[in-house]
């Protein structure tokens, strides 16, 4: 367990590995708070190779806590269109709103004013606080559970905020007040290369396999121990791809709930036949003219999954808007409505010339 173990034997072997086989990473190559903070909450539920790009643009086009606090909000959904979760970044502008406000634009250095931020809790702002600042605070996340758990064969449930606290609070004891930063990304580090989340981790590579329990005892496909989460709903989705030749019908979701404020394609719940398509087009006043089925796709989002089928319909001319209904030009909707990637399956549509595609006359 690891109230028994003696985690002062961590620190030297782990900060000498992670001098040696740290990735290049964009954000390391310069980590101001600022840069520290948008990597982190990107990299929340994203792998490390998605983020690059992401990164990448996002700080050409908002280099500054300032950009960030002032940026139209389609255009700062659209930077973020892909990475999904999209209330990471709204949280983030209001943080940069009340920075700007309240810290002259600038991260406060301090733990517990970062925490109080928008979208920032224990981790993020443990990153942050220690990364960019220096101040040994402990920066827990997956990887880092996950490892510790480990190394002491303590078989708790990390799903309980009552393991985080007890990690963090050990980590808080053996953390080097002068290398704070480079303890929490070795930490994270051993746990995303090494101490591997799938598979068998590669012990012959750890710092740490003179004295890890779980190697010792053969324990690793137990250790650690996370509880199921509830199972996923599924729903079925039919998709809508409206196009008269030149536009295409979009539709802009609530400003509250799942992908709230993001455009979509019209969707109805579950599986319509081409009639029960053509009448739901007709419900919306438009007139539909020949109809083609599309592939299935599905998209996973954290308690729901969406399994869909698509139609892409066309209709005659788009005169008039109904309510609720956008109707925008195909070539430059992808460039200009960020689109949630749950649709990427069916975003191709929106450029591809009716003309030249086969439909059965209904």
């Amino acid at each position: 367990m690891l109230e028994d173990f003696d985690l002062e034997q961590i620190v030297e072997p782990l900060l000498g590995w992670f001098e040696k086989n740290a990735r290049t990473l964009p954000w390391r190559s310069v980590a101001t708070p600022y840069r520290v903070w948008v990597s982190e909450i990107m990299l929340q539920q994203t792998r490390v190779e998605a983020v690059k790009p992401y990164f990448a643009r996002f700080m050409e086009a908002l280099p500054t806590v300032q950009d960030l606090a002032e940026c139209e909000e389609e255009r700062l959904l659209k930077l973020w269109e892909g990475l999904g979760y999209y209330n990471r970044v709204r949280n983030m502008q209001i943080a940069a709103q009340t920075v700007m406000e309240q810290y002259n634009g600038e991260l406060p250095a301090d733990y517990e004013k970062l925490r109080e931020l928008k979208g920032i809790g224990n981790y993020t702002a443990g990153a942050i606080a220690s990364i960019a600042y220096g101040i040994p605070v402990p920066a827990v996340d997956g990887n880092v559970l996950r490892i510790l758990m480990r190394v002491s064969a303590d078989d708790s449930d990390i799903m309980k905020q009552s393991v985080k606290t007890k990690v963090e609070q050990a980590l808080l004891k053996v953390i080097p007040a002068d290398r704070a930063g480079s303890f929490n990304q070795a930490l994270m580090e051993l746990g995303a290369i090494v101490c591997v989340p799938n598979g068998e981790p590669l012990c012959g590579q750890c710092p740490w396999h003179d004295f890890c329990e779980t190697r010792k005892k053969g324990l690793w496909q137990e250790l650690p121990v996370k509880k199921k989460a509830k199972a996923r709903r599924i729903e079925d989705r039919t998709v809508l791809v409206i196009r008269d030749g030149e536009r295409v019908v979009l539709k802009k979701r609530p400003k509250r709930g799942l992908l709230a404020g993001l455009y979509e394609f019209p969707n109805e719940l579950g599986k319509l036949s081409e009639d029960e398509a053509l009448h739901a087009v007709q419900e919306m006043n438009l007139h539909p003219m020949r109809i083609q089925k599309l592939e299935d796709a599905k998209h996973i989002f954290s308690h729901v999954e969406w399994r869909m089928q698509g139609y892409m319909v066309e209709v005659d001319s788009l005169t008039r808007e109904e309510a609720g209904l956008l109707f925008v030009e195909a070539a430059h909707s992808e460039e200009k409505y960020p689109i949630p990637a749950a649709f990427a399956a069916y975003t191709k549509y929106m450029n591809i010339r009716l003309g030249n595609e086969r439909f059965e006359d209904k």
